[in-house]
């Protein structure tokens, strides 16, 4: 036997938003190490009578350590639950070289993301055939941690694509202004979440030129994502996919002819779902 590390994806704050496998994890585990500053409470409640638990909000790397040590040491299960997803904006991989280090064995459990929470809070889709297909995920640069030079979100925003920001609500204005300098129009509809799934959650639209506006108008300053791009806009009223028109053929469906010859007349119509999700006839083109 050995100690063991699990990298639990804590969602966005809504203790129902856990993976199963992560409940699971932090329900066995000898050892909870979560951050109170940015993970909610309840998704900690079930920890098993006897299990340590840790707040790292105020611990630096070093002092983290000190638990893994003792999980080397005494062959024990810690649950390092981070909020969201510990891939996105985790600080993991610093973690996962001093417990490789140790000797224990590591496993990253995913979990649900605030961009894919607030998406679905909203009932927008992030990827609108021949409207977007393309999703940038980033922050602004400039701030106190340090970004690589070629990534900045002007360069991004050339795309036109959906981006989701996180960790940039601080300093909305300047946000706003390159996100309009790299491309976007003034009109492009945004989505504002701030604590989303937690009880004071607050959920907005808005348009990129009130960007600034609005987020200081609810003194937005940080535990805030923004999803921007046209993406992001209402559905339009009478768009459909592809996929589920009955003239589009796949494996598991053939095409009705009237209906394939409207669609093939249709062109580029406006769309709302993916073809990819059944395999295509290859003499689809």
């Amino acid at each position: 036997m050995t100690g063991r590390v699990v990298f639990v994806g804590a969602g966005p704050g809504a203790a129902d938003l856990i993976t199963v496998r992560g409940a699971r994890v932090i329900a066995e585990a000898d050892i909870i190490i979560w951050a109170s500053s940015l993970v909610h409470p309840a998704i900690v409640a079930d920890a098993k009578p006897g299990a340590v638990l840790v707040d790292s909000a105020g611990e630096a790397l070093e002092d983290t350590e000190l638990h893994y040590r003792r999980a080397a040491r005494e062959e024990l299960l810690v649950a390092r639950v981070h909020t969201g997803d510990p891939s996105i904006y985790g600080a993991t991989a610093e973690q996962v070289r001093i417990c490789r280090a140790l000797g224990l064995d590591v496993e990253t459990v995913p979990g649900v993301s605030a961009f894919s929470a607030a998406a679905a809070r909203m009932n927008a889709e992030i990827t609108l055939p021949e409207v977007c297909q393309s999703f940038i995920l980033t922050r602004l640069e400039g701030g106190r941690t340090p970004m690589p030079p070629k990534e900045t979100v002007r360069s991004f925003a050339a795309h036109g694509a959906t981006m989701a920001l996180y960790l940039s609500a601080a300093r909305n204005k300047q946000l706003q202004d390159e996100l309009l300098a790299g491309g976007y129009a003034p009109g492009t509809p945004c989505i504002i979440g701030y604590r989303v799934s937690w009880p004071d959650e607050k959920m907005m639209r808005c348009t990129l030129s009130t960007l600034s506006t609005t987020m200081r108008e609810h003194k937005l300053w940080k535990h805030t994502v923004v999803l921007v791009g046209p993406a992001m806009a209402e559905a339009p009223e009478g768009s459909r996919s592809h996929l589920y028109h009955p003239g589009f053929r796949h494996e598991y469906r053939s095409a009705d002819p009237e209906a394939r010859r409207d669609l093939r007349e249709r062109g580029a119509g406006p769309v709302t779902g993916q073809a990819e999700n059944h395999p295509s006839d290859p003499r689809e083109g």
